[in-house]
C-alpha cells in the first residue's frame, strides 16, 4: 500500500480542524504562546504531520502490515482527541465547573461525540470496510467497543483529576486537560486493538 491522493486529502481536512480546535483550547487555557507568537499556527503545522505520520505508517507497515492502517487510526485517534478535548471545554467554558461529578458527565459526553465522529473516518478511511452493514451489526460492535473504550478513557480521566487532582502548580482547567490525555491515550490503543479485530475485521 501506499500513500494516495485520498489520504492526502483525508489528512489535510483532520490536520486542519485539529489545529483549529488545538488553537482555541491553547486560548481558553491561556497557554502562553512561543515569543509571543499565537497558536494559529497549528492550522499548517498539524496537517502536515498528518500526512508524515500516514506516510510513516505505509512505510513501517513494509514490515508489520497493520501499521497500514495503523498511521491513519493514529491521525483520526489525535483529531477524536481534539474533538473530544474542544467539546469538553466548551462545556467547562460554559458551565465554571472542571472537577467532581460534572466532569466526569462532561468526559462521558465528549468521548461519546469524538466516538461517532471517529466511526465514520475509521469505517471509510483506516479500514476502507465500504460495504454496508444493513444488519446493524457492525455498528453494534462498534459501539460496543466504543462504549469500553469510552468507560476506560473517563475511569483513567476521573482518576487522575479527581483522585490525584492538580499536581505541578497546573490550573483545574489545564489539569483537567492533562487527565483527558491519559485517558485519551489508553483508550486510542484499546479501541484500535478492537475495531481491527472484531469491528472492522475483513
Amino acid at each position: 500500500m501506499k500513500f494516495s491522493k485520498k489520504d492526502l486529502i483525508f489528512s489535510l481536512i483532520t490536520g486542519f480542524y485539529t489545529g483549529f480546535i488545538t488553537w482555541r483550547i491553547f486560548n481558553f487555557l491561556g497557554v502562553p504562546g512561543f515569543d509571543g507568537f499565537s497558536y494559529f499556527w497549528l492550522l499548517a503545522f498539524i496537517p502536515f504531520l498528518w500526512v508524515l505520520g500516514v506516510n510513516l505508517g505505509y512505510f513501517l507497515g513494509r514490515w508489520l502490515g497493520f501499521f497500514n492502517q495503523f498511521g491513519k487510526f493514529s491521525a483520526i485517534g489525535f483529531t477524536n482527541a481534539a474533538v473530544d478535548f474542544g467539546i469538553l471545554n466548551l462545556l467547562i467554558f460554559y458551565s465554571g465547573a472542571s472537577a467532581g461529578i460534572l466532569f466526569s458527565v462532561f468526559k462521558g459526553i465528549s468521548f461519546t461525540a469524538a466516538a461517532t465522529h471517529g466511526y465514520f473516518w475509521n469505517k471509510y478511511w483506516t479500514f476502507e470496510a465500504v460495504k454496508t452493514d444493513v444488519s446493524g451489526q457492525e455498528f453494534f460492535k462498534f459501539f460496543s467497543v466504543s462504549v469500553l473504550a469510552g468507560l476506560i478513557n473517563v475511569l483513567i480521566a476521573s482518576i487522575v483529576v479527581n483522585l490525584v487532582g492538580p499536581q505541578l502548580g497546573l490550573s483545574g482547567e489545564a489539569w483537567a486537560n492533562l487527565g483527558a490525555v491519559a485517558g485519551s491515550a489508553v483508550a486510542l490503543i484499546a479501541s484500535f486493538a478492537g475495531f481491527r479485530m472484531f469491528v472492522f475485521k475483513k
